[in-house]
């Protein structure tokens, strides 16, 4: 970060440049004494900051997850390197969010449970990863649009079709907002499978399928496509789980 030309002046000129990523994107702001200027700096500086954490962070979760349970990643390459995806898993324990987050290799946002603000930690976790908090069991609007946004940027949502660890085993309903999430915004869905990390199977697998394409229902909103659509993604899921 560089600061140069600074007056005693009330307008000062604030001048910022940092290169932020590997892509050599390179970000110059000046503020010359405008509020909102101020404020995009500071902004910038903290998504700057925010992205060293990320990556301190993933470093440290990838380094436990192949030191703690020898993780290993299957079909890797499926996964698109650029525009709109859903990364659609099996959910058995705390490890599925931040296995995905680091082995995917992708910007990934996930859809949270509200609730896990309550842990100073995985609130921690929530704001580096760039999490989208929602209620459990509701539909809540601003989540909605945060998602759609996400996909409508390019970027990849993660989401577990079961709505909470081993919901099938309990025998919940498998939700269907990878379904909606698919067809409203016609990005591709990546089915997740992840096995293992019990007492005497401490391996943990993570494998990705293929992109799952379903462009010929965008725009339905029919109970039926819904469920048509949520059982042939959680299927393709429990499969690579096996």
């Amino acid at each position: 970060i560089l600061v140069n030309n600074i007056t005693s002046q009330d307008n000062m000129n604030l001048r910022f440049m940092s290169i932020l990523s590997k892509d050599d994107i390179q970000i110059s702001i000046t503020a010359n004494g405008n509020p909102k200027k101020a404020v995009e700096v500071k902004n910038k500086i903290k998504e700057f900051f925010k992205k060293i954490a990320r990556g301190i962070v993933k470093g440290a979760i990838y380094v436990y997850c192949k030191v703690v349970y020898r993780a290993e990643v299957i079909g890797k390459e499926n996964i698109p390197k650029e525009g709109p995806i859903i990364i659609a898993g099996n959910h058995r324990s705390f490890l599925d969010p931040p296995l995905m987050e680091v082995t995917c290799g992708r910007y990934t946002r996930f859809l949270a449970k509200e609730e896990l603000t309550k842990s100073k930690f995985l609130a921690f976790l929530g704001w580096v990863f760039d999490a989208i908090l929602v209620k459990r069991d509701s539909k809540e609007v601003k989540a909605l649009k945060e998602s759609l946004k996400t996909l409508k940027n390019g970027d990849c949502l993660a989401l577990f079709p079961e709505g909470t660890r081993n919901g099938i085993e309990k025998g919940e309903k498998v939700k269907d907002g990878v379904a909606f999430f698919t067809l409203r915004s016609g990005a591709k869905v990546i089915p997740c499978g992840i096995k293992g990390g019990e007492k005497g199977n401490r391996k943990v697998t993570i494998t990705y399928g293929k992109p799952l394409d379903f462009s010929q229902y965008k725009g339905a909103k029919d109970k039926e496509t819904l469920d048509k659509v949520t059982k042939e993604i959680m299927d393709n899921i429990l499969e690579l789980a096996k």
